[in-house]
This record gives C-alpha cells, structure tokens and sequence, in this order.
C-alpha cells in the first residue's frame, strides 16, 4: 500500500513539474504579450479533447459544481496568474503563489475539518521560503495589483483543491471527466475575457503551433488530470504540498536549457523547498483515500479526522 501511495504522489507531482516548463516554452515558442490568449488555448482544446475522450457530461448539481471548480483551478487561477507575472518584478509571482500549502491547510481545516498541525505549518513556511531563495531577485518596489493577483491566484487554486476533495467525484464518473468539464468550463470563462482584453487572436507560425500544442495536451490535459487523480486519492495538504515542484523545476529548465547560472543560494532554497516537499508528504501520515462517490468520499474524510483525533 505505501509503494502505491508512493508512485501516485510520484505520478501526480508530474503536474507540477510539467507547470515549471511553462515560462520557457512560453518566452522561447509563444507571441509576446497574450497571456489570455495563451490561458484559452491551454484550456479549452484541453477540456474538449477530454470531453471527447471521456464522452461523459455532468448531471445535476454538477453542472454547477464543474463551473464553480472551472473557474477557480481554471478560469480565474490563470488569468490572474499572468498579470501578476507581468507586473510583478523576477520571481516574486512564484514567491507569493509558494503560500499556496499555507492557504490549503487553512481553507481543510474550514472545508475538510482537518485540524492544521505546527508541523504542516512550518512546513509550509520553510517550503515558501526555499522557493524565494530561488526565484527571488533584487528589484524595485512591489506593485500591489500585482501582489493582489498573485495572492488572489493562489487562493483561488487553493480553493479549487479543497472543493475538489470536498466534493469528489459523482458515481461512475472517472478523474479524466472532471478535468474535462473543469478546462472546459475555466476555458469558456476565458475566451470572452481573452476577445475583450487582447482582440483578434494572433497569427500563429510553427514554432508557436508546437508551443500552444505541448501547453494544450502535455502541460494542460495530462497534468491536470493527473492533478486531479492526485487530489482523489491523496489528502489536499499532501497535493498542494507538491506545488514548490513548479517554480523548482522552471529553475533547473532555465539553468539546463536557457543557460542561467544557479547560485549556491538558490541551491540551498532548491533543498529547502524540495526537503519540505518531501516531509509534506510524510506529514500527512497517509491518510489519502481514494473515492468512487462524493458521500463516499465525505464519509472517509470524516472517518479520518476521527481517527487524527484518536492518534493525538
């Protein structure tokens, strides 16, 4: 049971990783300047595609339930994503967006009643704080909308995987379906934003099909699901405790690929965050649980606060 605990965390932390290559591909494949349009073309075709694979629709509550979850992973997590890496100096997004395990313990504890612990805490704090080692850069002063769109991103992304664990799964419906209906939704969100915002979408050379097509099916339609699998059988502090994954990797892409220097602060900050990743998996004791319904789900969630509570 560990092993496959072990290769399900090591499966869904693909998500992150893959969400680290996204700066590179996006400065050396995309147009400048359309990060809408770069939001709606990473999630639309990506629902669609799912829907299509998955050829199931949602039934019920939720159809709300798919716009509610689109719109916080999806619709508003990206949008405000990329205004606050546009306006905010170096790494500064991603130092903000590291708080992101912080805002889940409290929002479980809300949601889920599970009960934060000093130990899941000062995790957070030291993952947060590694990853500003890394990304982390002299500049000016701090633009507020920026920070604000930042803070707001990561609470919105943050409440989308609490929500997710919440509710679970309806009966008979399977991860890949639930992240199809979550792009598709979080997609259609976008496109009128997108239209309003940034006009006519741009002229696309090769470079840019290939670009929009790796965000489109690698980086968006794997990686989400594998978020979301993640997120049903994992407890949400276990999965957002694998965030620092992202701004990790997109150091080691810049450094390997982009040819950027790593300082020996930024490798101590890539061990700091990277050791809090790994003891926020074993800080969580295990105690995801897979789900086939949302009442399964609600049942073994409280099944396992009571049992937290035995074990203090």
């Amino acid at each position: 049971m560990a092993a496959n605990r072990a290769a399900l965390t090591l499966l869904t932390a693909l998500a992150p990783i893959s969400w680290g290559t996204t700066y590179a591909v996006t400065t050396e494949f995309l147009p400048p300047d359309r990060p809408l349009f770069t939001g709606l073309l990473r999630a639309l075709p990506a629902g669609l595609l799912l829907l299509a694979v998955a050829r199931v629709l949602p039934r019920g509550a939720w159809w709300w339930k798919s716009v509610v979850l689109g719109a916080l992973n999806i619709g508003a997590f990206f949008p405000l994503l990329f205004l606050s890496a546009y306006r905010l100096p170096g790494g500064m997004a991603a130092v903000v967006g590291s708080v992101g395990p912080l805002f889940v313990v409290g929002l479980s504890a809300l949601l889920l009643g599970q009960r934060p612990t000093v130990r899941n805490v000062f995790t957070g704090v030291v993952a947060a704080f590694g990853v500003s080692l890394v990304v982390l850069k002299a500049a000016g002063a701090l633009d507020v909308v920026g920070v604000l769109a930042a803070l707001a991103s990561t609470a919105a992304m943050s409440a989308g995987t609490v929500l997710t664990k919440r509710w679970g799964r309806p009966d008979g419906v399977g991860p890949l379906a639930l992240t199809g209906w979550q792009l598709t939704a979080g997609g259609l969100l976008i496109a009128p934003l997108a239209l309003l915002v940034e006009g006519a979408p741009p002229a696309l050379d090769g470079r840019a099909t290939v670009g929009y097509l790796y965000l489109a099916l690698a980086n968006t339609a794997l990686a989400y699901w594998l978020w979301f699998r993640g997120i049903g059988h994992l407890t949400a502090t276990q999965v957002t405790f694998l965030g620092p994954l992202s701004p990790l990797t997109a150091a080691v892409v810049g450094w390997a690929a982009l040819g950027q220097a790593l300082t020996p602060v930024q490798l101590t900050g890539m061990a700091l965050a990277f050791g809090a990743t790994v003891v926020g998996q074993i800080g969580a004791g295990g105690r995801g649980v897979s789900f086939s319904s949302s009442e399964e789900n609600r049942r073994k969630d409280s099944m396992d606060v009571t049992v937290a509570a035995l074990r203090r």
